[in-house]
């Protein structure tokens, strides 16, 4: 497994058109892997390509991408990378690709680590009882706190809480009475982004237009307590939910510090 880095050169035209379209920006990270075919889909229950678009605090746009092999990003550094630096210094090819293995080795029971994680929280409901059930977004930040906390067991790690001398806000219910967790944990959720996008770049004329795929992601930075190191490797090598080729699902962790967690 590689962890790789790319910064994205938001200064550049092809560059904005891959941050446009959840779907072209898989196209390209997957075109990074000489040995993968487009037809190729992920063996069930191994390793995959997990890939995620972070917003630094300096307003940079950081692609940083899982895999069991390592990518080649050549073509992401010309079309939306610095080219001519990278041509000028063969030791920085535009990107950096490292092993994952040694953090994936470290993982522990009882370990503490900041984490980040983009995700599609969904859940299946029906608006009338004669209906079949429809996957909809969580739209709340409960909702979604709820949801991620809800697969940390099966995902080997435990959300941290915080001491009770660092909360303000109470455990309890919403108006629908639905639980609500306040801040009892060391979890945030934000940068909510609403998508909507076209899957294939030309319509089929027998068919019509097709409908756009519309999802819902939002990043959670926290911090956790490694509770089954396996299935924690397995969460962070196979992703966590849905649309897992749009961006979501790749779980990173970082050491923690005493000023805060580093992403």
């Amino acid at each position: 497994m590689f962890l790789t880095r790319f910064r994205v050169n938001t200064a550049r035209p092809a560059a904005r058109r891959l941050l446009s379209s959840p779907q072209t920006m898989h196209a390209a990270v997957m075109s990074s892997f000489p040995k993968l075919l487009p037809t190729d889909t992920p063996a069930s229950g191994g390793p995959r390509v997990l890939w995620r678009l972070d917003h630094t605090t300096r307003a940079e746009i950081v692609l940083h991408i899982v895999s069991p092999d390592r990518p080649d990003l050549t073509h992401l550094v010309e079309q939306a990378g610095w080219p001519a630096a990278a041509a000028a210094d063969p030791a920085d090819p535009g990107w950096q690709s490292r092993p994952y293995a040694p953090l994936l080795d470290r993982l522990s029971t009882g370990a503490h680590w900041a984490f980040r994680l983009t995700a599609n929280p969904v859940h299946h409901a029906r608006r009338k009882d004669d209906e079949p059930t429809k996957r909809t977004a969580h739209i709340t930040p409960g909702h979604q706190m709820g949801w991620l906390l809800k697969r940390q067991e099966t995902c080997g790690f435990r959300v941290l809480e915080k001491p009770d001398t660092k909360r303000l806000l109470p455990d309890g219910t919403t108006h629908t009475k639905q639980p609500h967790h306040g801040d009892r944990y060391e979890l945030t959720v934000h940068n909510p982004r609403p998508l909507a996008f076209n899957k294939h770049h030309t319509t089929p004329p027998q068919t019509g237009r097709r409908p756009p795929v519309t999802l819902l992601t939002v990043t959670f930075d926290g911090r956790l307590e490694v509770t089954d190191p396996q299935a924690l490797r397995r969460a962070m090598t196979q992703g966590i939910g849905k649309a897992k080729a749009y961006g979501c699902g790749l779980l990173t962790l970082a050491p923690l510090r005493s000023t805060g967690a580093e992403k």
